[in-house]
């Protein structure tokens, strides 16, 4: 049985419930397994001994998430071929896709967890009351260590993109 843990986000002002234990800095991180744009398997440990980071999002097509992708796929072009950045939202890997392409996006790779929201489980993510992922970000390290979380607390607004690249730039310190 999955954990429920309640009025830890909003959406809209609204309490939403979030299955899944919560992710801290210092903890492993968990696998997951999604679905590239292809339709192919995409786990954490695809991209074992990079720098990932994970940017949860409810829908690729609400002005939020679009910004955020955009955001962190700019930040990615700066950061080498050491840091991968995943972006996991419940969209449907063809309209990802579809999106990437009037995007222009490039640096960021989209993932779909509709099939089984097994990253949305394993990060407490999952929105129980809308099968969505609230807004959430995790800088996972190359050996698989949670380096950042945050999860948003209103789902409607941006994340704090600057702590999570101050905590890309620390990992990439410490590793050369």
């Amino acid at each position: 049985m999955s954990i429920e843990r309640s009025s830890i986000v909003t959406f809209a002002g609204n309490p939403v419930t979030l299955i899944g234990s919560e992710i801290r800095v210092g903890e492993n991180a968990p696998n997951f397994e999604v679905l590239a744009n292809d339709l192919t398997k995409v786990t954490l440990e695809d991209s074992k001994g990079k720098v990932r980071i994970i940017s949860c999002v409810p829908s690729l097509d609400t002005g939020v998430c679009d910004a955020q992708t955009r955001e962190f796929n700019q930040m990615a072009s700066n950061l080498g071929n050491d840091v991968e950045v995943l972006t996991i939202s419940v969209d449907l890997p063809f309209a990802q896709k579809r999106w990437c392409g009037a995007a222009g996006i490039e640096q960021a790779q989209t993932l779909s967890d509709h099939f089984k929201m097994s990253f949305g489980t394993a990060y407490g993510t999952y929105i129980k009351e809308h099968r969505l992922e609230c807004r959430a970000v995790f800088v996972v390290d190359e050996k698989d260590v949670v380096q950042y979380a945050e999860y948003v607390p209103e789902i409607t607004e941006h994340p704090n993109y600057e702590a999570a690249m101050e905590a890309v730039k620390s990992v990439k310190k410490v590793k050369n």
